[in-house]
């Protein structure tokens, strides 16, 4: 009897340990997978990277300013080359961000292409906050902003603060260049 309980219990334990590491594609494994592949260019910055002059910021501004830890971004460059690629890799991300838990916080229109914000949290705090954005001449990118209690209503400040920041040139150009439409 002690027998049959221990490989029931173990058997049990298997069965859990397997259907919870097997969640499907995250964001984040795709971004390990691909960073160094063709196509992609991956840029991690650190929040210290983006020179802000904080001194106009609102009390809220500076809020949600050091609640922000990171920026990672994956780039996936289009060209006639690699059309089927790139169709191949959009589904992929855009599958991966069905998942019920990213959030959808915004979804709008560029000159060529779409963005959509989503996030993973609650309406309080926010643990990662996702830009998508795709052109089809372009491609597509995907930028995770890493922090700690990020506050979607003071992260939202954030964005004409944003607008004036100056990002080190040798660093960023290819990174400025790819989202000019």
């Amino acid at each position: 009897m002690k027998s049959s309980i221990k490989t029931i219990i173990t058997a049990l334990a298997l069965v859990v340990t397997f259907t919870s590491c097997n969640q499907g594609e995250t964001l984040q494994s795709y971004y390990v997978a691909n960073q160094e592949t063709p196509d992609f260019m991956s840029v991690d910055l650190p929040t210290s990277f983006v020179q802000i002059d904080k001194t106009n910021f609102t009390e809220e501004q500076k809020e949600a300013y050091k609640s922000i830890d990171k920026l990672n971004s994956l780039l996936f460059k289009a060209n006639e080359n690699n059309i089927d690629r790139y169709e191949e890799e959009l589904s992929k991300v855009k599958t991966i961000l069905a998942d019920e838990k990213y959030q959808e916080l915004f979804r709008g229109s560029m000159a060529d292409g779409k963005v959509v914000i989503k996030y993973i949290g609650d309406d309080n705090s926010i643990d990662e906050l996702i830009i998508f954005a795709t052109a089809k001449a372009q491609g597509f990118g995907i930028i995770r902003v890493l922090g700690d209690n990020m506050e979607p209503n003071k992260i939202i400040t954030l964005g004409d603060a944003l607008q004036n920041a100056n990002f080190e040139e040798s660093e960023m150009q290819e990174f400025a260049n790819f989202f000019k439409l």
